[in-house]
């Protein structure tokens, strides 16, 4: 290439992606230069090894509105993005770390809603759900190594209703089967009553299809964020 067209070379621009799906995810620097990359892909391919994405990035996304990135022109320097593989843009606060949305609201009838809670910093803090009557658990999406587990607070006062629980489930897992029919344990078992769940522990969400046994832990729990964004159920 001459010294002109190195001297005509966009200059580069330095951004921050996220994780798509992911609320713990503090976001990484990536330098977008174009004298290196001369393909969207081939940055894409950078970002996939700088996030350690369990999957290739083929997607960038802003994170408010979910735009999709089209090319490395339309990167804003300054700006922050969220890179996904092939599965649709998940709405979370991404520039909040420790945030989620807030998943709909009580209205006049007083009808269950999903609760926002701030993340926990330490696991010792967990003991104020105790206080407050409440356990959780975290649910992993079967045969989906993309998405990270969302956290489920329950209540100890109320009677859970499995019924009511799969409904609930459903609604939170998204999965590309449908309806959530069948919880189970990362060894495959299955939860047969709210009874047999363990606090802090991990499960499945699984549709009518098999159980796929996979590495979701391995995977899909980051080594620093043993604690989570907690939700509510009522």
């Amino acid at each position: 290439m001459s010294s002109r067209g190195l001297a005509m070379a966009p200059p580069a621009k330095n951004v921050v992606v996220y994780r798509n799906g992911d609320p713990f995810f503090p976001g990484r620097k990536v330098v977008v230069n174009q004298r290196r990359f001369l393909t969207f892909e081939a940055f894409l391919n950078e970002v996939t090894k700088s996030i350690h994405a369990p999957l290739a990035v083929r997607n960038l996304y802003t994170p408010r509105h979910g735009h999709r990135v089209a090319e490395l022109g339309d990167l804003q320097d300054g700006c922050q993005y969220v890179a996904a593989g092939f599965e649709k843009f998940k709405r979370l606060d991404y520039l909040n770390r420790g945030r989620k949305e807030l998943r709909g609201t009580r209205n006049s009838e007083g009808t269950s809603r999903w609760l926002f809670f701030p993340i926990f910093h330490s696991c010792r803090n967990t003991g104020s759900l105790h206080a407050l009557g409440c356990f959780y658990c975290s649910v992993f999406r079967n045969g989906d190594l993309l998405s990270p587990p969302f956290p489920l607070l329950l209540s100890k006062s109320t009677p859970l209703q499995w019924d009511a629980l799969l409904a609930t489930l459903t609604k939170k897992a998204d999965l590309r089967s449908g309806a959530v029919n069948k919880l189970c344990r990362l060894d495959g078992t299955q939860v047969s009553g709210g009874e047999e769940l363990v606090n802090g522990h991990y499960y499945v969400a699984v549709g009518n299809e098999e159980y796929k046994k996979l590495p979701y832990f391995e995977l899909l729990v980051p080594q620093d964020s043993a604690c989570r964004t907690l939700w509510y159920v009522d």
